[in-house]
């Protein structure tokens, strides 16, 4: 049995990478957003953080989904930089003579 990959399964395309860490993290900042802005009110966020910002309600959900959509993606990205298998980034050692 000779294979290019002989410890895992080939690499994935890129989109089903892409789409595997996006999906995900979509689904996630969507429920965050819900949650977090079903307790706060974005005009009363921005009166505390930014008062002199011009900005609607409707702009800030946008920028609340956004940051979550953000931070959700970072957590998907870095546990599949932490779940790829080894063997792809492992050089065998070089035998000794």
């Amino acid at each position: 049995m000779s294979s290019a990959y002989p410890f895992d399964h080939p690499p994935r395309p890129m989109a089903q990478r892409v789409g595997a860490i996006l999906w995900p993290s979509f689904f996630a900042a969507g429920i965050a957003t819900m949650v977090f802005f079903a307790y706060v009110d974005p005009l009363v966020l921005r009166d505390m953080t930014f008062p002199r910002l011009s900005m609607t309600r409707e702009l800030g959900y946008t920028f609340g989904f956004f940051a979550f959509w953000l931070a959700t993606s970072a957590s998907s990205l870095f546990t599949w930089l932490l779940l790829r298998p080894s063997s792809r980034f492992n050089a065998p050692l070089p035998t000794e003579r």
